[in-house]
């Protein structure tokens, strides 16, 4: 193949005739070589986290990215995207007008990998346990419509919603509805350390240093069943320290595939390199990035100050000097390619605009220049953060407005610190759990959110949201999704800066790469295979 970038639309099936000439996702050898993957997602144990891998506690992308190889769910996102199909479920489906009643039926000889079988009962187990645990990661909010769970002899499971949810299969579809073994997963406490079992595509071994994760080795599961097709014997998933050791391990042929996170700078040499050994695939992301505020903190309280944060903040040229093609940017948490998506921040502040800014914060009697530290993540979004963040401290200071500094933080340190409040203003970023706007809006604003804010929006919380998941055509949820996010752009809890694409760069005897990354950045390993070099 050419050593050209592969750009791939929203519909990723339809370019399968494109990608022949590579080897398709069914040209997978299937053997035995190890398909090595880098990734620069880091997976430490803590003291605050000393269970990384629990379905019932992790909420990231990288540790269910481990997940979603091992721990099977009853349904799962599609290869083409689209409405979730049944995974360990056989079928599943609503049983009622009013979309609060859901039942599934396991596929039957359904076995953990250890060769026990899976039953409608521990189904129930998996789910009632993440339920109970609630831990403080936030994951259990995208069980919070369940009311109970029944079982009907050993393959029937039926949901029974508080309220209606037609994002309710999404949601089964993620990490935290997966099948553990109750052997494996105690009730009552979280299973510390890295160890996995499950009944999905892969078996894993890891191998750890000190309190982290370095090397996953997924092996094909003999006893799988369920709707995945797996092109390979065995990858292998590396965590690099940073992008630049992942990208020599790449031309030095140790790893085959890396992903995120890569840096512009990979990116751009990447696109315009004459190597025809090493092919770029870009592909639509979900991923977005935004700052988020303690709304109680003094330095942030007056809304006065968020919003002349929005006014001044340019985002074109955030993404110019830092990101390049390689991001959009977002006026609102939805995404622009989301059913629902609303400019809502542009149609409330318009063009960046010192003047405007300082009538917001004179209004409100807000002393000038505002003293603010700006928070971000040094290890955890990629080498690009702390530009991003310089960058973002010379916009507000150069507008006479604010007085900023900036401080990283390594991720196991900076996340405990954000959720018990220590942060006025820090960054984060978000990758889908599924790709609905119910998704972008509910993790930040609903109780029990993912930031553990203290922004409470009583119209969103006990209307809009439920409004909104009443809805089994998407477009008709459209009203309640648009005016979230106009309410949201007036209070500023949070403020969206951009979204962006995302990558994966890969040896050119790899096929399935096209299929690597789904739109919420699921890596999808049993897509690849290993082919003819060439």
């Amino acid at each position: 193949m050419n050593r050209k970038t592969l750009v791939l639309p929203a519909v990723i099936g339809l370019l399968a005739p494109v990608l022949a000439a590579c080897g398709g996702p069914d040209g997978g050898s299937g053997d035995g070589d190890a398909i090595v993957v880098g990734t620069t997602d880091r997976f430490t144990a803590s003291k605050a986290a000393p269970a990384p891998l629990d379905p019932a506690f992790a909420y990231d992308v990288g540790t269910w990215n481990i997940l979603r190889q091992t721990v099977q769910t009853l349904m799962v996102q599609p290869r083409g995207e689209g409405e979730p199909v049944p995974e360990a479920a056989e079928k599943c489906g609503f049983t009622d007008t009013g979309n609060e009643r859901y039942a599934c039926t396991l596929r039957d000889g359904l076995t953990f990998a250890s060769g026990d079988p899976v039953t409608a009962a521990d189904v129930k187990y998996s789910i009632d346990r993440a339920r109970s645990l609630k831990t403080d990661s936030g994951v259990s909010g995208l069980l919070s419509t369940i009311d109970t769970i029944e079982t009907q002899g050993e393959r029937e499971v039926i949901f029974h919603l508080k309220t209606a949810d037609a994002t309710f299969p999404f949601k089964l579809s993620t990490p935290v509805a997966g099948i553990v073994d109750p052997d494996d997963y105690a009730k009552d406490k979280l299973r510390e350390g890295f160890e996995v079992d499950g009944s999905g595509p892969y078996t894993v071994q890891t191998e750890v240093e000190g309190d982290e994760l370095v090397k996953a080795v997924f092996t094909k599961n003999p006893g799988y069943k369920g709707t995945l097709t797996v092109n390979n014997d065995k990858v292998e998933l590396v965590s690099f320290e940073d992008a630049d050791a992942m990208g020599t391990a790449l031309k030095q042929g140790d790893i085959d595939l890396m992903t995120r996170a890569m840096t512009p700078e990979q990116v751009r040499e990447l696109s315009n390199a004459s190597d025809d050994t090493v092919d770029l695939v870009e592909m639509p992301g979900l991923e977005i990035r935004y700052l988020a505020f303690n709304t109680n903190a003094p330095e942030v309280e007056d809304k006065a100050v968020r919003q002349a944060m929005a006014q001044v903040i340019n985002r074109s040229e955030l993404i110019s000097r830092v990101y390049g093609s390689q991001a959009e940017p977002l006026y609102s948490l939805v995404p622009a390619t989301i059913t629902g998506h609303s400019n809502s921040f542009f149609n409330t502040y318009g063009d960046p605009s010192a003047d405007k800014a300082r009538s917001l914060l004179e209004r409100a009697d807000v002393s000038i220049p505002v003293k603010l530290t700006l928070h971000y993540t040094t290890d955890h979004y990629g080498s690009a953060t702390e530009l991003e963040f310089e960058e973002l401290k010379r916009q507000l200071n150069d507008s006479g407005l604010f007085d900023v500094s900036i401080e990283g933080t390594p991720w196991k340190t900076f996340r405990p610190a954000e959720q018990k409040g220590e942060y006025a203003v820090y960054g984060m970023g978000w990758f889908p759990d599924f790709p609905d706007a119910d998704n972008f809006l509910a993790p930040f604003l609903d109780a029990d959110n993912f930031l553990s804010s203290p922004y409470v929006n009583s119209e969103i919380r006990n209307t809009l949201i439920p409004e909104s998941r009443r809805e089994a055509d998407r477009l008709s949820a459209a009203e309640s999704v648009t005016k979230m996010q106009d309410i949201v752009a007036d209070d500023v809890p949070v403020l969206p800066l951009w979204q962006g694409k995302q990558y994966v760069a890969a040896r050119d005897d790899i096929t399935g790469t096209a299929y690597a990354l789904n739109s919420t950045s699921t890596l999808q390993l049993w897509e690849l295979g290993r082919g003819v070099s060439g």
